[in-house]
C-alpha cells in the first residue's frame, strides 16, 4: 500500500466520524506513459492534513488501551507450559 492510499484511507476512517470532508485542491503528476505517480497539493492543506492526522493518532492511542483487558482471563494452567502441551500434541 503506498503513503498516498494509507493517507487516503485515514481520511476516509476520519471523515466517517466528521460530518464535513476537506475540500482538496490537488494536481496529479504523470510520468511519459501518463501513469499517476504523484500528487501535489497547496501546503496550507497539508498542513491541515497533518492536523488531522495528529488528532487521528492520538484519538487511537487512546482508544487502543490494554489494561482495560487487565484480568479479564483467568488462567488455570501456566500459559508456557500449556503452549507446550498443545506443541507436543502435534508430534
Amino acid at each position: 500500500m503506498s503513503a498516498w492510499q494509507k493517507l487516503r484511507d485515514i481520511l476516509e476512517a476520519v471523515h466517517r466520524k466528521q460530518t464535513i470532508m476537506l475540500p482538496v485542491k490537488k494536481k496529479i503528476v504523470t510520468d511519459e506513459a501518463m501513469r499517476p505517480g504523484a500528487v501535489l497539493i497547496d501546503y496550507q492543506d497539508w498542513q491541515k492534513i497533518e492536523q488531522i492526522l495528529k488528532a487521528y493518532q492520538a484519538q487511537q492511542k487512546e482508544e487502543f488501551n490494554l489494561n482495560k483487558y487487565a484480568g479479564v482471563i483467568k488462567l488455570t494452567q501456566d500459559p508456557l507450559e500449556y503452549q507446550q502441551q498443545i506443541r507436543d500434541e502435534w508430534n
